[in-house]
């Protein structure tokens, strides 16, 4: 029996006795005196008398009566002020004795490892200067036992002790035994005919336990977690063709030593759809099915994707935005199939009814000044409401990396024709410092320091100073830029750099390279991005070994460098860093020679192309090109001549191709160059989140055209070729690289290498 139950306990016995007492009393003669002439308080310490007395149901002037006497012993206790009441009466006096419930001096936390005291303090209701009482204890025991459930500790016991110190105060400490993480022994899943039992646990975010997962919690069991893998399910059979998925149950069995959960998913898949016919009808003046045709690139015979179809409807919508039209609504009207499995589908535009912005209201920026998030809008006070513009802004917000989660909820305005914009942000840091090593088979031991900070002062702005060290190259560079220059979407910064690159092996020389530039880059629209630079920079070509080519000892000495150069880049990848479906076009020209001693133009094109065969398994086909010429008389000197090999062409050395000292084997770089790879990404049977890739590929290219000529210099245009395997690792302390080529197409001069590597920091 719990304390609060026997304290009302011996409430209730207290006033029935009293009660009994009472009617004794009254029964024996005592009627002469029928009214309370005094009432007196006594056992109090924090609270007046007088309080005391305007909790309770009989005043000074009342009859005795049993049942207000009753009522007043429940009065007092329901306030939650008091461990203890007794009322009596003595003689024409009511006495009330009370005894105070004490008052929180402190609240500590003993044990708490996993989970920090400022979260804890957050999850109890008791605080200091509060009234204790058993009751919010025990509620505060099972709040703090549901945080530590809710992060996978079910074995977790909370002990709270209560130190009595003077003037009726207590310091209440929590002990915390923790215990282990409950862990996700086994994950199954019922009535999945289509895809596997691996496959499906792939999909989602819970993992079963193993001992490689030692740096990861999603082995711990997680009810919200298990809440996001639902949706997760949903999503991935919903963009496979099953537009009836539908998850009948999900049970977490806890094991009896409350250790270890076993979670069955029993799902329906139903069947599998293709799309059958897609149209657009429109109900818009001014808009026919044809003006937006050309944006539905959902095709009769593939699998229904429901997530793709809504990006359509998306796409359409935003584009007919653009175009002027504010208040339209796009629908996408499905109509199964069930004999034949297809799904007919058709885009409906019609008018929507207008409904325009009143206010925008940001919550919980507390470093981050309103208007980084503001300019994220492309909508303002006053504009027009656009579901998919918002929708827009959401992901424009969650890029720019400065927030842990973005929240953002709509609410009916002052008039019926608005709404009102509430977005709520939970700021991260976002200053970084990495300090990394590594190894690579071209630079050897690489040591790395960066130090960056992506949200300076709170303005958006991005600053880094990274330095690498190694036997091959010593770097700093420092970066500066202002996202939002002039309140313009208009990207500004520069960069200032030092570089050493010891190209002996290569070329008989070093090199280093002293300069900054600045740059400026905007979009033209949502996918396609120009940047502008200007570049300024001394070269010098030094420490030339005593067996060099002669074409590289006239290369010695210091040039300057000042250059303007432009870049258009046409992004349509579903993942900048890790994609797997779209392509990324690519187009660069630099012009030196508006001051310095360098004269030349350069261009460069370069294409990739990516394609989804399966789940992890993407193909990926890219190529590039570049020529740079002279002019005014002059050459292209050794320093911004193209040299291919290495990464750029594996099976072959770092300039292991193109025009070369036949004499000396000195690389000379060469004017123009080409490449073309064709790879294939694939899984290797492991679990995803080892982070353990495979591909296999095939590159080819060629370098070649050099100013100066002779017997000496073996100058090619013969396309070379490589076949050959990796293994790709995102291990904890940095990417590991590993490739297999072997040459099947070379010329007697290239140089060529069976194995590369690299681990550690990038390079």
């Amino acid at each position: 029996m719990t304390v609060a139950r026997w304290n009302k306990i011996n409430a209730l016995v207290r006033s029935v006795a009293l009660a009994c007492l009472l009617s004794v009393v009254s029964g024996g003669g005592a009627s002469a005196q029928t009214t309370i002439e005094q009432l007196v308080v006594t056992g109090n310490q924090r609270i007046e008398p007088e309080t005391i007395a305007s909790y309770m149901t009989l005043r000074v002037g009342d009859p005795f009566d049993v049942h207000e006497v009753d009522n007043s012993l429940k009065s007092l206790f329901a306030t939650g002020l008091f461990a203890d009441v007794a009322i009596r009466r003595e003689g024409a006096a009511l006495v009330v004795e009370v005894v105070e419930n004490p008052i929180v001096n402190r609240i500590a936390f003993e044990g708490n490892r996993s989970i920090d005291t400022e979260q804890l303090e957050a999850e109890v209701q008791l605080r200091p200067r509060i009234v204790y009482t058993r009751t919010k204890v025990q509620g505060d025991v099972a709040r703090i036992l549901e945080l530590y459930r809710r992060s996978g500790r079910f074995n977790a016991t909370v002990e709270p002790k209560a130190i009595l110190k003077e003037q009726n105060r207590i310091d209440l400490v929590f002990e915390i035994d923790e215990g282990e993480a409950t862990v996700v022994r086994e994950i199954n899943f019922i009535g999945n005919d289509e895809f596997s039992d691996g496959t499906l646990r792939e999909t989602i975010v819970s993992k079963e336990t193993a001992w490689y997962r030692f740096l990861s919690s999603n082995d711990t069991y997680d009810p919200d977690r298990l809440a996001f893998d639902q949706e997760l399910l949903r999503q991935f059979y919903l963009s496979e063709g099953f537009a009836n998925f539908r998850i009948l149950s999900v049970v977490a069995d806890l094991t009896p030593d409350r250790r270890e959960f076993f979670i069955t998913f029993t799902i329906e898949e139903g069947p599998r759809y293709e799309v059958g016919e897609v149209g657009v009808t429109s109900d818009l003046r001014g808009v026919s099915p044809e003006d937006v045709a050309d944006m539905v690139t959902i095709e009769t015979g593939e699998w229904y994707d429901a997530g793709e179809v809504e990006e359509v409807a998306e796409s359409i919508a935003l584009e007919l935005g653009d175009r002027g039209e504010a208040f339209v609504s796009v629908r996408p009207r499905t109509d199964q199939d069930r004999d034949n499995r297809r799904i007919d589908l058709t885009y409906h535009i019609a008018r929507a009814d207008p409904l325009y912005v009143e206010r925008i209201e940001i919550f919980g920026n507390l470093r981050t000044a309103d208007e980084v998030i503001r300019r994220e809008f492309r909508l303002s006070e006053g504009d027009a409401f656009n579901p998919s513009a918002l929708r827009r802004f959401e992901r424009r917000v969650r890029a720019l990396d400065f927030f842990g989660s973005v929240a953002i909820s709509r609410s009916p305005g002052s008039q019926p024709d608005t709404t009102v914009i509430a977005v709520e942000v939970e700021e991260k840091s976002t200053g970084e410092l990495s300090i990394g090593a590594g190894f690579s088979t071209f630079d050897n031991l690489l040591f790395n320091i960066s130090v960056t900070e992506r949200n300076l002062l709170g303005k958006g702005q991005r600053l880094s100073l990274d330095l690498a060290l190694s036997s091959k190259r010593q770097t700093i560079n420092l970066s500066f830029t202002e996202p939002y220059f002039l309140d313009r979407e208009l990207s500004a910064g520069f960069d200032l750099f030092r570089r050493r690159l010891d190209l002996q092996d290569e070329s008989s020389y070093e090199r280093e390279d002293t300069g900054g530039s600045l740059r400026m880059a905007y979009p033209l629209t949502e996918h396609l991005r120009h940047t502008m630079r200007y570049t300024l920079q001394a070269v010098s070509i030094e420490d030339i070994g005593p067996r060099a080519s002669v074409f590289v000892r006239q290369q010695e000495g210091t040039s300057v460098t000042s250059a303007i150069g432009t870049q258009l880049d046409y992004d349509r990848r579903d993942d900048v860093i890790r994609p797997s479906s779209g392509y990324l076009l690519q187009q660069a020209t630099d012009i030196a020679g508006f001051g310095g001693t360098e004269r030349y133009i350069r261009n460069k094109v370069g294409a990739s192309y990516f394609y989804p065969f399966d789940i992890d398994w993407t193909g990926n086909i890219r190529a590039e090109a570049g020529i740079i010429q002279g002019f005014l008389g002059e050459d292209v000197g050794i320093s911004d001549r193209f040299f291919i090999g290495g990464t750029s062409l594996r099976g072959f050395e770092p300039a292991g191709i193109g025009p070369r000292d036949l004499i000396t084997g000195d690389a000379l770089g060469g004017n123009v160059f080409w490449t073309g790879t064709a790879e294939l990404l694939l899984p290797l049977g492991l679990p995803r989140e080892l982070g353990v890739s495979g591909r296999v590929f095939t590159d080819w290219g060629s370098l070649f055209e050099l100013d100066s000529s002779g017997a000496a210099i073996a100058d090619e245009a013969t396309p070379r070729g490589s076949v050959g395997v990796g293994l790709s690792y995102s291990s904890p302390i940095g990417p590991l690289r590993m490739d297999f080529a072997q040459d099947v197409v070379r010329e007697d001069f290239d140089r060529t290498e069976l194995f590369r590597f690299s681990f550690g920091t990038a390079f």
